[in-house]
């Protein structure tokens, strides 16, 4: 039997984030003729699958899932009230990997005699799994991370004593970034540690991200070697930049029928990702803010996450009495997953409150529209000090100063300033992956490194 050039194996963390970028990175490599293997558990495959917008991954012939059964961790449900709002429910999510190292070895050994090469692409989280990757000559490995340059790097920095660069506007703007103090747990940060078993077999990074607005960060990397690896990739943005939006599909969601009735620019989403729980005092707060704002919204109102998302029941979050009465013309509450992509591309869409979760980032940075930024935890607010302080598309959202906050993003010269710089940087953007821009010539270069 005659071998395979190259094969792609592609291991995602298991949280929604992370399972979503590189389930849009496995469509793009698939594009370029690339027999790509996605390893991932049974249940979040499934997840992964029903959530992904934009394109269907179970339509591209060379795209194959291998699920693998885990043990049933008993995950509690998200606590609304708790002080930390890192989804500490979550925690034994992070004991997956070591039940999955097994099963990939296994795979690896079965498709590696059958290629010239095989490229390993991995979740940063999930590098103990893939450790077995350097019992053979023909493996490579590639970090992927699933945050901004500007994050990654500042963690990396921090972790090396703040070395002094070259760059001295770019080493002031790192000193005024959040600390990791009360925003990520110890005990997530000893797990993270415990990957950076990676450096030892580290080809190169993976980022989605793009040099239009992260290339200094990424240059800090390649130049510093400081992720295990002078090799860096800006690939992003992952998700689809091209939304077509079929007003004839009877599948159509709710909410674009709703934006369909509005003005240009008249109305914020708002949405908080999948690990953000909000107390009922919080949901009071937001929805007065929202109401008193007297701007059109869309809300996706959701609790955060389960370990199993399949598995029992969801809470549902209740409004003020009356208020879904009260805001019927001017908003819109949306309790199921929503179309994110098509909410954001949509004319009628001029603002996004979001947690800044980096694919919310992605996304909003690509349909051009301005964040209000209220981050909760982990990678969020320094995502969030790149948005407001260094690409200027945002403005800061704190629970006093929500339809402070909307006003000023909706209803202000200020607002339309950033409105003015988030679309043309979208546009820029959105050129990145067209034939000779800066995104495509990434991709092509990783893909023309690969198949060397």
């Amino acid at each position: 039997m005659e071998k395979e050039e190259v094969v792609v194996l592609v291991v995602p963390f298991v949280l929604q984030g992370h399972l979503n970028q590189l389930l849009h990175l496995s469509g793009l490599l698939s594009s370029y003729n690339l027999p790509i293997h996605i390893v991932v558990t049974t249940t979040h495959s499934r997840q992964a699958k029903l959530r992904i917008h934009g394109w269907d991954p179970t339509s591209a012939t060379n795209i194959h899932f291998h699920e693998f059964k885990t043990p049933n961790f008993e995950s509690p449900p998200p606590d609304p009230n708790a002080s930390n709002k890192f989804p500490s429910h979550l925690l034994p999510s992070f004991q997956l990997p070591s039940h999955l190292r097994e099963p990939f070895a296994k795979l690896l050994a079965e498709i590696a005699p059958t290629t010239r090469r095989v490229i390993i692409i991995h979740d940063y989280l999930m590098s103990s799994v893939v450790q077995d990757v350097v019992s053979y000559e023909n493996a490579e490995s590639y970090v992927f991370h699933g945050a901004s340059a500007f994050t990654t790097f500042s963690y990396i920095w921090e972790a090396n004593g703040r070395p002094s660069l070259d760059d001295t506007e770019s080493y002031m703007q790192l000193t005024k970034v959040p600390a990791l103090e009360g925003i990520i747990p110890p005990e997530i940060l000893e797990s993270v540690m415990c990957h950076s078993i990676c450096s030892t077999f580290n080809s190169g990074n993976l980022h989605d991200t793009c040099k239009v607005f992260d290339g200094k960060f990424i240059d800090f990397l390649s130049k510093q070697g400081l992720a295990g690896s002078t090799n860096q990739w800006a690939m992003g943005p992952f998700n689809p930049v091209a939304i077509i939006d079929n007003k004839n599909l009877n599948k159509r969601h709710k909410s674009l029928e709703w934006l369909d009735k509005q003005p240009q620019n008249s109305v914020i989403y708002v949405s908080f990702g999948t690990t953000t729980s909000f107390s009922d005092d919080e949901i009071r707060e937001l929805a007065n803010g929202l109401e008193n704002s007297q701007h059109k919204f869309i809300w996706v109102l959701r609790d955060a996450d389960k370990g199993d998302i399949f598995n029992g029941e969801i809470r549902r979050v209740e409004l003020p009495e009356g208020f879904e009465e009260r805001i019927e013309e001017t908003g819109l509450v949306v309790r199921e997953w929503a179309p994110q992509l098509e909410i954001l591309a949509h004319p009628a869409t001029g603002g996004f409150m979001s947690h800044c979760g980096w694919n919310s980032c992605m996304e909003s940075i690509t349909m051009g529209v301005p964040i209000a930024a209220w981050p909760m935890h982990s990678d969020q607010p320094r995502n969030a000090t790149l948005v407001i302080e260094a690409l200027k598309i945002g403005i800061r959202v704190t629970s006093s100063s929500i339809d402070a906050s909307i006003r000023k993003l909706m209803g202000s010269d200020e607002g339309d300033e950033m409105r003015n710089r988030a679309a043309k940087l979208g546009v820029d953007v959105r050129r990145s992956v067209d034939k000779d821009g800066v995104t495509r010539k990434e991709i092509d270069s990783f893909i023309a490194h690969i198949t060397r």
